[in-house]
């Protein structure tokens, strides 16, 4: 126990100046310390700082403030200055989890005076609840301590002011009495909030779902009421009996931040029971068992031992193409000296050979051809040639109409730009045939080389999905990369985006724009598309909707402008995982041919995934703008589940077999709402691939 001197020492320094009165004072005298706890201290220069010992100092100091001014946001509950310092300062910086001179931690303060917003907010940052407090007797004790020994001192002070003339000592005396009295008050509310308070009841609801062959999760909510004392953490156990005896395991989790726990390491095949309980400062309250109230881990391959799609694809792939280049391994001495001269003409970037030679320039004007450009951009920011136009090189200046089949095949390419100069050695040798398409492909690698060469970077990131075509003949295909660091290179440089919009607008003819006009008006249409290209989805499963349209020379299949690397889809459930069971009811619905269903059956109505199918069958519905009573003539493709990775799967639901696939001239009666667009099938694959 520490003596009333080392209290009185440890308070004076952690609470100066002490605190006044009356909260709406407190609160005053608060805000204007608080302006110093805001000071960073890597923020002065350290230059000026004479030695570590004199940075740890400071370290220490702004450590000290910082943990000090939450223990005094919390006590005057100040919830906009707790989530402001929870919000720009880590655990750490705070202190968040030692105590203070009293052994109470802010979380301790702000749940004994029943504060919970301000305890929610301190538990999702990872506040404990202080060790000191070993059982509820250890905890009323300190109380009652705490509480005895401040009144104590209050009226050591009275009696100090009373019996004193008026002077600066007396005070002095007057301003520690009014932070004394302030904090005997606070002791009385946490002493009251603590014995008025009882044991939670149970959370208000489990959910209990198969999250693998191996795994079950858990997902809870709060009890409905918390009896006077926030809740600081839950317990799930489960056990193969229903009456929890013996028990298999169990687990507290006291990160509140997400209310679900996975249960891992179970026996496939096994009935497993959960339930959840409570706790607060009073103690562990009443279990609440799940819903439903067990559950079986699987996996719906176990249904009939289907192996993952894509096991051993990749290795395989590399495998044969490993295969390929060994084959090809005598030509790779041909050519190397050709790439050469731009390697070198790149590293002389300011001598006049490299500035006029026709074969490392990029091209400022397009005449009737084929032509690839390369879109670089770091946020506003654009790479563009030393003359301020985009990198601009030349494929073909007598190229086919019959475009797609070679544009496909380059889109192919675009996932191994590292190996440009193997493939061109390989078609090189193919050229004997004299095929004019082996022609087209291999000016596309060359173009791709000198591109490569002149910019000095090897990945020329992903092809946009189409090309782009102007009425004097032009055809432009576009990559386009993001680039997160602050690269310097010797041929280009970076322009902000609207600069280089405004002044190709001064030169265009706004009548019949060149496929370079089009580009820049596009430009972040296209930017927009490529990013959200790359986002990935939530985990949880989904449902997708197959629809594709054909033409002459390719199919394409619809996908939403916000997430062109997916089909349409909704979210059915944040758990990936079908489980064996819900397998088994979907091939019984897929085997009597029955129609998606639309209203639910009394067998049926308890069936999870069942209402979980109604509803985002209804909500895709909408979202693909189709009448909801023609879902009565969509199917669930039932072969298989689409997994992609371990934490996104996908069911599909699927027009009739006669409308799957629109042919050209066909009509089609639903047109889909804004927000949509169709993309060649193959770059949607590679899309889907990325």
């Amino acid at each position: 126990k520490m003596t009333q001197q080392m209290r009185d020492l440890q308070l004076a320094q952690a609470r100066k100046p002490p605190g006044p009165s009356s909260p709406n004072a407190a609160k005053r005298l608060y805000r204007n310390l608080s302006g110093k706890f805001r000071v960073n201290y890597t923020s002065f220069d350290e230059g000026s700082l004479v030695g570590r010992g004199e940075k740890e100092k400071l370290r220490k100091t702004y450590l000290f403030q910082s943990n000090a001014a939450l223990f005094e946001a919390v006590e005057l509950q100040d919830l906009d200055r707790v989530q402001e310092m929870l919000k720009h300062y880590s655990p750490e910086e705070l202190d968040l989890n030692t105590p203070n001179s009293e052994g109470l931690l802010p979380l301790d303060i702000a749940i004994m005076t029943n504060n919970a917003p301000i305890a929610k907010a301190l538990l999702q940052a990872g506040a404990k609840e202080s060790p000191h407090f070993v059982s509820l007797e250890s905890r009323s004790l300190h109380l009652s301590t705490l509480e005895r020994e401040a009144e104590q001192r209050v009226n050591e002070l009275m009696a100090q002011v009373v019996n004193e003339a008026p002077n600066a000592d007396c005070s002095e005396k007057e301003k520690q009495l009014k932070a004394w009295e302030w904090r005997f008050r606070l002791y009385k509310r946490m002493k009251a909030g603590f014995e008025h308070a009882r044991v939670p009841d149970a959370p208000s609801s489990v959910h209990l779902s198969v999250a693998s062959s191996t795994s079950l999760q858990v997902t809870f909510w709060e009890p409905l009421s918390v009896n006077s004392a926030v809740v600081t953490k839950y317990k799930v156990e489960w056990s193969c009996s229903p009456t929890f005896s013996p028990l298999l395991g169990e687990a507290v989790i006291d990160k509140l931040k997400d209310l679900h726990f996975t249960i891992q390491g179970l026996v496939s095949g096994t009935v497993y029971h959960v339930r959840v309980s409570a706790y607060n400062m009073k103690g562990w309250g009443p279990p609440q068992v799940s819903t439903p109230p067990f559950a079986i881990p699987s996996n719906w391959r176990e249904y009939d031992g289907r192996a993952p799609r894509r096991r051993g694809q990749a290795e395989a792939l590399d495998h044969l193409l490993g295969q390929v280049k060994t084959v090809h391994q005598h030509c790779i001495c041909h050519e190397p000296c050709k790439n050469q001269p731009q390697s070198r003409k790149h590293s002389v970037s300011k001598s006049l050979k490299h500035l006029f030679h026709p074969g490392s320039k990029f091209l400022k004007t397009l005449k009737r051809g084929l032509y690839l450009t390369a879109i670089f951009y770091r946020d506003d920011n654009i790479l563009v040639t030393h003359e301020d136009q985009i990198p601009v090189v030349e494929i073909d200046d007598t190229y086919s109409c019959l475009l797609m089949q070679d544009f496909l095949w380059l889109t192919k390419v675009s996932c191994m730009w590292d190996e440009i100069l193997w493939l061109r050695q390989c078609v090189t040798v193919s050229q004997s045939s004299c095929s004019c398409i082996l022609q087209t492909r291999f000016k596309m690698l060359l173009a791709i080389s000198q591109m490569q060469g002149l910019l000095g970077i090897q990945d020329l990131g992903q092809v946009f999905f189409e090309p782009i075509k102007d009425k004097q003949g032009n055809i432009l295909i576009v990559t386009l990369k993001e680039v997160k660091t602050n690269q310097t290179f010797e041929s280009v440089r970076w322009v902000p985006i609207c600069k280089l919009q405004t002044g190709r607008k001064s030169v265009s003819s706004p009548e019949e724009p060149t496929a370079l006009d089009t580009l820049l008006i596009s430009l972040q249409d296209k930017l927009a598309y490529h990013q959200r290209s790359s986002h990935a989805l939530s985990p949880g499963l989904y449902l997708g909707y197959l629809k594709l349209c054909s033409a002459v020379d390719q199919i394409r299949v619809l996908v939403p402008e916000q997430l062109p690397n997916i089909l349409c889809h909704v979210k059915i459930r944040s758990n990936p995982n079908i489980s064996r069971e819900e397998w088994e009811w979907l091939q019984k619905m897929a085997s009597v041919e029955e129609p998606v269903p639309s209203e639910p059956e009394t067998d049926r109505s308890q069936n999870p995934l069942f209402q979980e199918l109604q509803v985002a069958i209804k909500e895709l519905m909408t979202l693909v703008n189709i009448p909801l009573q023609e879902a009565k003539d969509f199917r669930l493709y039932s072969q298989e589940v689409l997994d992609f990775g371990d934490q996104v799967s996908f069911l599909l639901l699927l027009p009739p077999s006669d409308d799957v696939c629109t042919a050209p001239g066909q009509n089609n009666p639903y047109t889909p709402r804004s927000g949509f667009l169709t993309l060649p099938l193959q770059i949607f694959e590679l899309g889907e691939e990325r």
